[in-house]
């Protein structure tokens, strides 16, 4: 049966009404009844569906989308494919989070257990076998399979599916999520939570509604008062196998592959993608919107700004092929060991 997601949407609505609740003007040609149902990003976007684009990075996206409609700014309406109806404004980013409000009114504040008077809600559908321990709050349609083990403090929110021989520690709070068999989610995990979107401007920062979900893999493991956000529009995934360590970040639409290991304090901005094997070492982190290769591994401590080829070994910050970087920490430890700093000058510099 398909998952019938976790949030209600309004509509469908014309592209005059859209447009006159954003404060968008409609680009020539377009056709104001023209309905609208959703918003997608580009590269998912259909016919009956509205997207942006706010970002040149994804002009090819843009060269090739079947959206229905677009918002753009006035410099890249020229680019729209013929098909697709423009919706003319500064601040695309903006409009964007004004319709998402639009077609999901909810979404900045979205249920979780919907009020309900037990700890188990009577719709949700719980396997024999699974172990709901006291204390643990389980919402309106959820699902948790055969083996599970729910423990004391726990809340599983509404429409959750949860699988089979799976562990979810004290104090764990999962909404917004689809997580496989014979994962591991030890204490104080936090599986969809709001991504970090904010539309930022002058006169302040407008929060940009997240409507998409997470999806956990089989056999992941997540360690302690970790937080895996949910996407904006698209879901955030975990590959199957994948181990992550205590206190990681993983921001909206990323996507990791399986069998990767994340250790301690590392992050991972919002739509970034790990492929299969990756290791990323302590205190790592990889900015967004880049893509790590298959078996590549990031040495702690460092940070990936660009896209980092398969199987390569990056360190520093930025982060650089490793072999790179060792000469340059080499040279400048000849540099500094030929340039002697005199008594006096130190004093000096302490005295300035």
């Amino acid at each position: 049966m398909e998952h019938p997601g976790f949030f209600d949407r309004a509509g469908p609505f014309t592209l005059a009404a859209v447009a006159a609740n954003i404060g968008a003007q409609l680009g020539a040609g377009a056709d104001p009844d023209r309905l609208v149902e959703d918003i997608r990003p580009l590269s998912d976007a259909e016919p009956r569906q509205l997207s942006f684009i706010d970002n040149r990075k994804y002009l090819s996206q843009l060269d090739a989308t079947l959206a229905g409609a677009c918002l753009v700014s006035p410099l890249l309406e020229s680019r729209l494919p013929a098909a697709t109806a423009a919706l003319v404004m500064a601040r695309p980013y903006h409009g964007f989070a004004q319709a998402l409000l639009m077609f999901y009114p909810t979404s900045l504040h979205p249920i979780v257990l919907a009020g309900a008077a037990h700890a188990i809600d009577p719709t949700a559908m719980i396997e024999d076998g699974a172990t709901i321990e006291p204390g643990a709050m389980v919402g309106p349609g959820a699902q948790i399979g055969r083996g599970t083990r729910v423990t004391a403090g726990a809340v599983i929110g509404g429409r959750v599916s949860i699988g089979r021989d799976c562990y979810i520690g004290p104090g764990c709070s999962v909404t917004h999520s689809l997580v496989g068999d014979r994962v591991i989610l030890q204490a104080g995990v936090r599986l969809g939570t709001d991504g970090f979107g904010f539309a930022m401007g002058r006169d302040g920062h407008l929060k940009v509604p997240q409507i998409g979900r997470v999806i956990i893999q089989d056999d992941v493991e997540i360690g302690a008062n970790t937080t895996v956000d949910r996407g904006a529009l698209k879901d955030t995934i975990i590959g199957e196998g994948t181990k992550i360590d205590n206190l990681v970040q993983i921001g909206h639409n990323v996507i990791v592959g399986r069998h990767c290991i994340i250790v301690a304090q590392s992050g991972i901005s919002g739509s970034s993608e790990l492929g299969d094997f990756v290791v990323m070492g302590g205190k790592s982190g990889v900015v967004g919107h880049i893509k790590v290769g298959k078996g590549a591994h990031i040495a702690g401590a460092s940070n990936a700004t660009h896209d980092v080829p398969a199987g390569a070994r990056y360190f520093g910050t930025p982060a650089k092929p490793l072999r790179d970087s060792a000469r340059e920490l080499a040279a400048l430890k000849r540099l500094a060991s030929r340039t002697p700093i005199k008594d006096r000058d130190v004093a000096s510099s302490d005295d300035d």
